[in-house]
């Protein structure tokens, strides 16, 4: 089963070459001879094309790029590419010329694209989201990456052990506090997305504050302490009181959203009483196989598709075709 094919941000050809992040003068030297660098402003990735006309591509830039100007850290280092660096920065200093509403670039897709003047033409940034499923699979784990990196940097920049500001190192995939010397890593959260079914039904929810019409499957993260199945029954019944039995593992996604790792998993329900705890749930749902047929097609009058790419809707959409096993 090659389920994790049609995963956005589901991995390519790049080479993490993480033994270069300590080689300061030969990342530098890969910059001074033009390896290109991915800018990003408020998450937002520089891309060319209209993803609601075809495929999108990610803009390289070279360091000294006046779009780069309002950068306030160091690239950071993604990977080699057939043995050329590629790199990321955050210029989210910048202000664009048109206006910005925080409400929407904040939101869950935000619909909004900022033009730089000084940015190739055709070029803008676009909410990853919204171009996610038009990026080819390298240009879409660049983006991940990049857009995990630098949210982190962004949020962590106090060193949790004694408060001391902390400073950007290993080529950003670090942070070092100079007051008491302790190392930071970037932390990604794991996150378990359930396909529960019940014979011909599945179980959709949907979260307060989404879309209309969007449903998707449960979703929540692990504990400390707690193994994937047991995170996958907890996590079914607080929000829905199901109980599930036999749980496995079928595919992962990460999810830059901020910096998770969805963990698809599929779980048989041995009840079906539906019991919405209304913190974590607006509402929750047994859909047939012929109904969920429906939403793909996008004639269902009340549930719109799962957003292509989305671990939730491949594991839909194998389910649909009977291709989980």
């Amino acid at each position: 089963m090659r389920v994790a094919d049609k995963v956005t941000f589901g991995g390519s050809d790049l080479d993490r070459a993480a033994a270069l992040r300590r080689n300061a003068a030969e990342l530098a030297t890969a910059l001074d001879a033009g390896a290109g660098i991915i800018a990003l402003w408020r998450g937002k990735p520089l891309v060319t094309g209209d993803p609601t006309q075809g495929p999108c591509h990610l803009v390289q830039l070279a360091r000294g790029a006046k779009v780069l100007g309002d950068a306030r850290e160091p690239p950071i280092f993604l990977g080699q590419i057939a043995g050329s660096a590629v790199f990321a920065q955050d210029i989210s200093p910048w202000t664009p010329t048109e206006p910005v509403d925080d409400a929407q670039i904040g939101a869950f897709l935000d619909p909004t694209i900022q033009h730089h003047p000084a940015a190739p033409a055709g070029s803008a940034f676009r909410e990853l989201r919204a171009v996610m499923n038009q990026l080819d699979a390298r240009d879409a784990e660049l983006a991940a990456t990049a857009r995990a990196l630098i949210n982190w940097h962004q949020s962590h920049g106090f060193c949790a052990k004694c408060g001391v500001a902390s400073i950007m190192a290993e080529a950003g995939w670090q942070r070092h506090c100079p007051g008491c010397g302790a190392h930071h890593f970037p932390r990604t959260d794991p996150v378990v997305i359930m396909l529960i079914t019940q014979g011909d039904r599945v179980l959709l929810g949907r979260s307060p504050g989404w879309p209309e019409g969007m449903f998707s499957l449960l979703a929540g993260f692990v504990e400390p302490g707690e193994t994937i199945e047991a995170a996958v029954r907890r996590e079914v019944f607080e929000e829905t009181a199901i109980r599930v039995g036999p749980v496995a593992y079928v595919a992962d996604q990460p999810w830059p959203f901020p910096a998770s790792l969805m963990i698809g998993c599929k779980g048989e329900a041995l009840s079906d009483q539906i019991t919405v705890d209304p913190v974590e749930l607006e509402a929750a749902r047994w859909v047939t196989r012929s109904e969920l047929l429906t939403v793909f097609a996008g004639t269902h009058p009340e549930i719109r598709p799962a957003r292509k790419g989305a671990i939730a809707h491949v594991l839909l959409e194998h389910w649909l075709a009977d291709r989980l096993d």
